[in-house]
């Protein structure tokens, strides 16, 4: 990349911009700990050390700001699990990659609390727009690592009868028993065993 032009100023981002930024990023945190019901204006502010109307002129409702953790979550898992599993090879590498870097995922939220999780226990029996964001990221995320499972099909690394919605299916369901297990249980070797139950489905379909 060339150097910018000496007269040339940096572009700068929006201060409003920023501080919504700012006070999405803190909402997640919060949120981590305590789940999305637990976020509200008061909390926010405080920790932000901004007043009630400042954050209330960012957002306007709390709902906004719920779904704006969603969303800036669903960013963030992308970016750590999806978006460098893109560059193992299409097949069996790269879904192996999805899986490897959701574990990991799951293993740096073993304190904090994974959005995704917590937020269908609070959300399953509710509608409105916060569960349908929620929803709709799980069904992105779902929707790719089929995908994944597809490729590897056209690639001839699982066998052409394989159903990827089972298989997909059968990895959330790792993920999930790997959370409860490592979170709730505090049981040891959680991530080995979800990585054995990982191959041990593979076995199945791998030509």
């Amino acid at each position: 990349m060339s150097a910018a032009h000496p007269e040339t100023k940096e572009a700068r981002p929006d201060k409003g911009a920023q501080t919504k930024a700012n006070i999405t990023d803190a909402a997640l945190r919060l949120a981590s700990q305590i789940g999305l019901e637990g976020l509200s204006i008061g909390a926010i502010a405080e920790i932000t050390q901004m007043s009630k109307s400042g954050v209330f002129a960012h957002f306007g409702s709390r709902e906004e700001i719920q779904i704006s953790v969603v969303r800036e979550y669903f960013s963030r898992f992308e970016r750590n699990v999806f978006l460098p599993a893109l560059q193992a090879p299409r097949g069996l590498p790269r879904l192996r990659a999805l899986f490897s870097n959701w574990m990991a995922q799951v293993a740096q939220e073993i304190q904090s609390g994974c959005i995704f999780i917590s937020g269908a226990v609070e959300f399953d029996d509710r509608t409105g727009a916060v569960r349908d964001e929620l929803a709709q990221s799980m069904k992105t995320w779902l929707t790719a690592v089929r995908r994944a499972i597809a490729l590897a099909i056209e690639e001839k690394h699982l066998a052409a009868k394989t159903d990827p919605k089972q298989i997909v299916f059968e990895i959330h369901g790792l993920i999930l028993a790997l959370h409860y297990e490592a979170r709730f249980m505090k049981s040891e070797r959680s991530i080995d065993r979800a990585t054995r139950g990982f191959e041990n489905l593979l076995k199945q379909y791998i030509i």
